[in-house]
């Protein structure tokens, strides 16, 4: 009789387990499957609102030129990669001369400009000048470190074409047009 009911009891226990596992290996699916549908539903409504990739610091190429207007700028411009169309936010782009606080740049814009549509030829701008004050003080710097805002893990050092004076540098947003893009000091 003890043998009898150990063999039934040791049925029940299996029988839990083997329940247990199951019900673990169906809520797993069903979460995949789930997560799945929800991407491919995330996707679609992108497409059909025209949305696609946000652009990320490493589906661009960056070239920095001095520009004379307005005191003095460094225009930088931005490009899609080849094969790449994305969407970069008409924010100001991370802009620093050094890791110092100081050489980052702020705002020259107060308000968010249009997300420009990256592709192929197509080009973003942004104005940055390294000197707001109006003082001889600063720091010298030859490089100009830009990033898309939010992707600073990426950022790229940009040679400038001579040492400059940084004191409280300031950028404007990204812009599709060059003209706008000029950071008028006050």
């Amino acid at each position: 009789m003890l043998s009898r009911l150990a063999t039934r009891t040791a049925r029940i226990v299996l029988t839990a387990i083997a329940a247990a596992s199951l019900t673990a290996a169906g809520t797993a699916t069903a979460l995949a499957d789930n997560s799945g549908s929800a991407g491919s539903t995330a996707a679609a409504a992108a497409q059909k609102d025209g949305w696609g990739q946000a652009c990320g610091t490493n589906d661009l190429t960056f070239k920095v030129r001095e520009e004379t207007q307005a005191g003095g700028y460094y225009l930088v411009t931005a490009k899609a990669k080849p094969g790449i169309t994305c969407y970069l936010e008409g924010t100001i782009p991370s802009a620093a001369f050094g890791s110092a606080p100081d050489t980052q740049a702020s705002p020259a814009e107060q308000a968010v400009t249009d997300t420009i549509k990256l592709s192929g030829s197509t080009a973003a701008y942004a104005g940055i000048s390294p000197k707001s004050t109006n003082t001889n003080y600063g720091k010298e710097f030859r490089r100009l470190i830009v990033a898309v805002s939010g992707d600073e893990t990426n950022a790229v050092s940009l040679k400038l074409p001579s040492t400059v004076l940084v004191d409280e540098p300031i950028t404007t947003n990204w812009h599709a047009k060059r003209a706008d893009a000029v950071p008028f000091v006050n």
